[in-house]
Order: C-alpha cells, then sequence, then structure tokens
C-alpha cells in the first residue's frame, strides 16, 4: 500500500471518528442538556455559571470522546463532570450562596411564598457538607436512582444512602430551627 493511500485511510478514520463523537455528543446534549443545567443550576446558584459548567462538561466529553472506554456511561461522565464543575466554582467563590435564579410563578402573592420558602431550602442545603448536599442534589432536583448517584459521585451505593439520610436529616434540623 502507498503512504498516499495509507494516509486517506488515515484521514477518514479520523473524520468517521470526529463524526461519530459529533452525532453522539449532539444526541446527549439535545437529551440531556436541560436536566444537568437544572443540576448546576441547583449546585452553584445561578444561571450563567450553571451553563459554563453544562458547556464545559460537553466540551470535555466531546474532546475525550474517541478515549472513551464505555461510550455507555457517557452521561454518567457528563454527571461526574458537571458535579466536578460545580464543586470547582464553588471553592473559587469568595461570597456565600445565593440563589439568583427564580422560576415563574402564578401570581405575586406564590412567587413571595414559594420564593421565600425556596431560599430558605436552598440556603439550607448550602449549609450542608458538599458530599450530603449532592447526594441530595441528585436525588431529589435530578431525580437520580441510587446507582446512578454513586456512579457519578465515584462511591458505594450504600454510602449514598447514609449520606441522603443524614443530609435529610441535617436539613429538617435546620429548617425546623429557622421556622422556629
Amino acid at each position: 500500500m502507498e503512504a498516499a493511500e495509507m494516509v486517506r485511510i488515515e484521514r477518514g478514520a479520523a473524520s468517521d471518528a470526529a463524526a461519530d463523537a459529533d452525532s453522539a455528543v449532539t444526541d446527549l446534549y439535545r437529551g440531556h442538556a436541560l436536566g444537568l443545567m437544572r443540576l448546576a443550576l441547583v449546585m452553584v446558584g445561578d444561571r450563567p455559571t450553571a451553563e459554563d459548567v453544562v458547556q464545559e462538561a460537553f466540551a470535555g466529553l466531546y474532546r475525550r470522546w474517541g478515549g472513551l472506554r464505555d461510550r455507555d456511561k457517557a452521561l454518567t461522565y457528563l454527571r461526574s463532570a458537571v458535579l466536578n464543575g460545580s464543586r470547582k466554582v464553588l471553592r473559587r467563590r469568595r461570597l456565600p450562596f445565593r440563589v439568583q435564579h427564580q422560576p415563574p410563578v402564578w401570581s405575586a402573592e406564590t412567587a413571595a411564598m414559594v420564593g421565600e420558602d425556596r431560599r430558605e431550602v436552598m440556603a439550607a442545603l448550602h449549609r450542608l457538607p458538599a458530599r450530603q448536599r449532592e447526594a441530595l442534589v441528585l436525588r431529589y432536583f435530578a431525580n437520580l436512582t441510587e446507582e446512578e448517584i454513586a456512579a457519578a459521585m465515584g462511591i458505594s451505593r450504600g454510602t449514598v444512602k447514609s449520606t441522603a439520610s443524614r443530609g435529610i436529616a441535617a436539613l429538617g434540623r435546620m429548617l425546623g430551627e429557622d421556622a422556629g
């Protein structure tokens, strides 16, 4: 085989790999970007930062697509990347957590009540240790199973259960104290 022919074959393979990455990452984005945005938003508290975290997770997946051993676990990789990106953002922040994004609600009165309740829960959530906060966010905001949470956080399923249980108990104490 001639050198020129080998170069054409290699270029064709590289082109096929890039098309595979384009297609796969685009499909993942269409199916899961919104949920990952919600996860990042709850973790970091503001939409622009959450968008940046999710965008970087997808860019990282795209760059590493050819090296993934199990492409069926790409969503798990993305969740882990969003969690790690959120952790990085929170470590760099000097100001305490504040909820900046407010979803639309039905009336001004409802907005006031829901907004205040939501701020209290989010503030309490962000006073939890990072691992408890992540377990609760993944379970109750991202609606993941214990197995999916364990994979995203890199911990065992039993640790997910105990961590979430401790987090719920701590939230109950905090919100009970705040209410009283």
